[in-house]
C-alpha cells in the first residue's frame, strides 16, 4: 500500500517522509498528537479533537503552525490521498528544530506531520470473549490530561501486559483506584445482571451505574468515553464520574474505550473475572450505540 504523509508543508510518500534529527520530539518527546477515526468519510468528533489538540499545545507552550480549519483540511486531503475507507489519522504537532539543549528558543518553528493508517478492526472472535487486563502502578507523569507523545510508560505497560497474556494494563494509584488503561479510558457497571430483560421490556426504571474516574489530570479526558457517557445516558444509567476499585462491591461488568476499540468488555483483570466473566449486555448495548455514532 503506497501511503501519503504531511510533513511541515508537503503531502509526500510516506517513504521519503522524515523530520530533521534535531527535531524537538524527536530530541526530547517535546510534542502532542490525536488520533482521528474516520469510517467512511465520516471524521468522528472532528471538532473534539482539535480542540483537544490546541489545548494540549497551550497547555506546553507550542503555538499551533496553523489554524485549526486549515488543519482541519490537511487531515481531510490526507485521508482522500490515501484512500482508504476505514482510517486512523494520527496528527502530531512537535516544538520543532533546534539545536539539543533543554532550553528552546522562542522563534522556533512548530512541526506539524499528519499520517493515516487502516483502522484496525477488533475480531468477532475477540469481541464474544473481551479482553484481559492487568493492574499496575501508575508510574507517568502528573499531567495526563496533555495528550503527550511521551508515551514510554504506556509503552512499557502495554509490553507487561502482553507479555503476561493480556491485552491491557489499568494505571491505579497508591489507593487502588482504577484511573486508565495504557491507551484507553476505562469504565465498570454496577447493578443487577438483568439488565438484558429490562431492555426487552422497554422499563424506563433501573439502578445501573456506569463508574468512571473524574476528569482531571491523572487521565485524559477522552473524545470516545465523551460518546460512551452520552450513550449510558440514553439508556437512562447514572453516570458516577469519581474514584472507584474494583474491589466494590456490585460491578458486574468491566470495558475500555478508545478511537480505535469503540467501546470493548473487559472479562478479565488480574486472573479474576469480572461479573459472569463474559461480556455483559449492558456493555454490548453502549458498545452499539457508540459505533451507531462512529457510522452515523
Amino acid at each position: 500500500m503506497h501511503l501519503i504523509a504531511y510533513v511541515n508543508g508537503k503531502f509526500q510518500s510516506l517513504h521519503n517522509a522524515m523530520i530533521h534529527i534535531e527535531d524537538r520530539g524527536f530530541q526530547f518527546a517535546d510534542g502532542v498528537y490525536e488520533v482521528v477515526a474516520c469510517y467512511q468519510d465520516n471524521f468522528i468528533e472532528m471538532g473534539a479533537h482539535l480542540q483537544r489538540l490546541e489545548q494540549s499545545c497551550q497547555k506546553i507552550n507550542i503555538e499551533l503552525p496553523a489554524s485549526l480549519c486549515e488543519i482541519r483540511n490537511l487531515i481531510e486531503r490526507a485521508y482522500r490521498f490515501n484512500r482508504i475507507p476505514n482510517a486512523m489519522i494520527y496528527v502530531q504537532v512537535t516544538r520543532g528544530m533546534a539545536p539539543r539543549t533543554h532550553a528552546y528558543p522562542e522563534t522556533i518553528q512548530p512541526s506539524l506531520i499528519i499520517t493515516v493508517r487502516p483502522l484496525p478492526e477488533v475480531s468477532q472472535e475477540k469481541l464474544a470473549v473481551g479482553y484481559r487486563a492487568i493492574t499496575l502502578e501508575d508510574i507517568r507523569w502528573k499531567h495526563c490530561d496533555i495528550k503527550s507523545i511521551a508515551l514510554l510508560p504506556s509503552i512499557m505497560g502495554k509490553h507487561e501486559a502482553q507479555s503476561r497474556g493480556a491485552d491491557e494494563c489499568f494505571w491505579v494509584d497508591e489507593e487502588k483506584h482504577v484511573l486508565e488503561g495504557s491507551s484507553t479510558n476505562i469504565f465498570a457497571i454496577k447493578g443487577s445482571e438483568d439488565l438484558a430483560e429490562i431492555f426487552k421490556s422497554n422499563k424506563k426504571e433501573q439502578t445501573h451505574i456506569l463508574l468512571t474516574h473524574p476528569l482531571g489530570s491523572r487521565i485524559l479526558g477522552g473524545i470516545t468515553r465523551d460518546l460512551v457517557i452520552r450513550s449510558a445516558r440514553k439508556l437512562g444509567m447514572t453516570i458516577e464520574e469519581r474514584p472507584w476499585s474494583l474491589e466494590e462491591n456490585g460491578i458486574t461488568e468491566c470495558f475500555v474505550s478508545s478511537t480505535t476499540n469503540a467501546a470493548m468488555p473487559v472479562y478479565s483483570v488480574d486472573d479474576n473475572s469480572v461479573g459472569t466473566g463474559k461480556p455483559g449486555p449492558v456493555t454490548t448495548q453502549i458498545r452499539q450505540l457508540v459505533l451507531n455514532e462512529f457510522y452515523a
